[in-house]
């Protein structure tokens, strides 16, 4: 588990996180949401030491990360996929890796396999794609065989092969019973992956919650209604003051359930052919939700 308690990181005037309070739970995969300079990085810094709190505390299965003794053992990171010496291959990279924290060098064998690297292993980590670079780099967070795993953007570069593999390894993970915090802008991804969300904006805490609950609170579900008297039932949806918008042969209602939608055809003598529920995706929930919270906005 990660406990984060009042985490505050301070630049000059600016708050990069502020005073952020959350756990990201074991046995369940965390996705880690918010808009760029929200303040994700510098909370995965400040996680793994890097980065020193201005305030509050952060710390990993009960300790601050500069008092693991072997922190490979405990928390695995994968921050950047690109900080590898080029000059190195594969196997000595995670070599070297093994021998600072006492991790036996049959492991090396063992993640390399994982990760799909073992005919790369004695290339220069140099000529790796991005993809095969993010994949070296999960090796590396594995090697330890750590019950804590961040992840910041892993699927960078990845081909759908990639994509897939890594989701099914996180969830596996978790399945596991390891912690999995997992940071990254690709809504559809994470909402296939992640049980649970920790988003913020600004470095505040606007949302800690599963992913079911945070698309609820978006309040953005929409009703799909067909019937054979498409005109009467949208007479009726607008003096009940519901507003419904038209596609193809549908109706699209938002802000009643289809309990009321149902009462309400029914007490017009309305036919219905069809009443569901399309859910909000996570896109339409992020995005509503961290609106106020947006630094970096493009014109449009």
């Amino acid at each position: 588990m990660i406990e984060l308690n009042g985490l505050t990181k301070r630049f000059g005037r600016v708050s990069a996180v502020d005073d952020l309070t959350c756990s990201i739970e074991a046995g369940v995969v965390t996705g880690f949401l918010g808009p760029n300079g929200a303040g994700k990085s510098t909370t995965m810094r400040m996680i793994l030491g890097l980065d020193r709190p201005t305030a509050g505390t952060a710390t990993v299965e009960g300790r601050p990360y500069r008092e693991l003794k072997h922190p490979l053992r405990t928390v695995g990171a994968l921050l950047d996929a690109r900080q590898l010496h080029p000059n190195r291959t594969a196997l000595a990279h995670l070599r070297w890796i093994a021998a600072s924290n006492a991790v036996p060098r049959t492991r090396i064998d063992e993640v390399l396999d994982m990760v799909g690297l073992t005919e790369a292993a004695d290339k220069h980590a140099g000529t790796f794609s991005l993809g095969m670079s993010q994949r070296l780099g999960i090796a590396a967070a594995l090697l330890g065989d750590p019950p804590v795993l961040l992840f910041d953007e892993p699927v960078n570069g990845l081909d759908p092969e990639g994509i897939r593999w890594i989701r099914t390894l996180m969830r596996s993970l978790a399945g596991e019973g390891r912690t999995v915090f997992v940071s990254s802008h690709l809504l559809a991804e994470m909402a296939q992956t992640a049980d649970r969300l920790l988003v913020i904006g600004r470095g505040r805490l606007i949302a800690a919650t599963t992913t079911g609950d945070f698309l609820d609170r978006s309040g953005l579900d929409t009703v799909r209604v067909r019937s054979p008297h498409r005109d009467r039932l949208c007479e009726v949806l607008a003096q009940a003051g519901l507003s419904a918008a038209v596609e193809d042969s549908a109706v699209l209602v938002r802000g009643a359930t289809t309990e009321q939608i149902g009462d309400l055809a029914a007490r017009h003598g309305v036919t219905l052919h069809e009443l569901s529920v399309q859910r909000a995706s996570l896109e339409e929930a992020y995005l509503s939700l961290t609106d106020a919270a947006v630094d970096y906005r493009a014109r449009s």
